[in-house]
């Protein structure tokens, strides 16, 4: 699953390498459009629905992050 979320992010946002141990909110790597892309990219890729309340800063700070929302999230 990481493997194919990092793609997701490169693809999202190849500008930066996405690294253990950045926070990619804090550090710019990811800006509201650029997660609203991630969203739609997740729910497409993994088939499933990313609730409007999971739209959060944290849940997309981290690689691991990211896979924790994936996997919480209603399959449609």
């Amino acid at each position: 699953m990481e493997e194919r979320i990092l793609e997701i992010l490169k693809d999202v946002q190849p500008l930066y390498e996405f690294e253990e141990g950045i926070n990619f909110v804090e550090e710019g790597y990811l800006d509201s459009l650029d997660v609203v892309t991630l969203i739609g990219r997740l729910e497409e890729a993994y088939g499933i629905a990313i609730s409007a309340l999971e739209f959060i800063p944290e849940n997309f700070v981290s690689l691991q992050a990211i896979c924790a929302l994936v996997n919480k999230s209603d399959k449609v």
